[in-house]
């Protein structure tokens, strides 16, 4: 027998090591000094039932260690078999999808959803649905052509025109005065007539 071995039926039921301080104790009664009593408990009846308590903390004790072998026992039995906690999770992740799907909840819900798809009602709201998205794409439509329209006729007007020769001048003034090596020309200067007339 390996030191993870535990034979249940053995009467000392313990590990191959036979040590208990591998699991966490827990404070119980067997380390707790008498208080006063409870009213109606005789000092016998409190001693059988502090060495009972005794004797259930023993049995946790040994329950937990046969948890804990147990545990690694079949961790390295999955280690063996090559089998990650990833692999784990995508087995108990399509495992409970597919008890979902054979669900009693899911099937009546899926039907539920086919009546719905198939009713008049449900036509009638995806015809009206569909008819009010045309009308809005329709909506937008006009509305962008008429947004490009005021701005065609807004850029032929003279006060755009204006402005867009001072913003021309004054591009042409910062820019060509960096590019003859200068700095910004005066009003006065005579600019690249090329870039008097530019936009921008």
């Amino acid at each position: 027998m390996s030191t993870y071995d535990i034979n249940l039926n053995s009467p000392n039921k313990a590990l191959g090591s036979g040590s208990l301080a591998e699991v966490p104790a827990e404070g119980g009664a067997s380390g707790v000094a008498p208080v006063t009593l409870p009213p109606g408990l005789t000092e016998e009846e409190a001693e059988e039932l502090r060495i009972e308590l005794t004797k259930v903390e023993e049995e946790i004790q040994t329950l937990r260690q046969v948890l804990l072998a147990k545990e690694r026992h079949a961790s390295e039995l999955k280690r063996k078999l090559g089998l990650s906690p990833l692999s784990e999770l995508k087995q108990n992740i399509s495992k409970g999808w597919q008890d979902v799907q054979t669900s009693n909840a899911y099937l009546s819900a899926s039907a539920t959803l086919d009546d719905i798809t198939h009713s008049e009602v449900y036509k009638k709201t995806q015809e009206t649905l569909s008819q009010a998205g045309q009308k809005t794409s329709a909506a937008f439509t006009t509305m962008g052509s008429a947004i490009s329209r005021k701005l065609g006729d807004m850029r032929n007007s003279p006060t755009f025109k204006s402005f867009e020769d001072k913003v021309g001048n004054l591009k042409s003034k910062v820019v060509g005065g960096r590019a003859n090596g200068g700095g910004p020309q005066s009003p006065g200067d005579s600019p690249n007539p090329a870039q008097d007339n530019a936009p921008f």
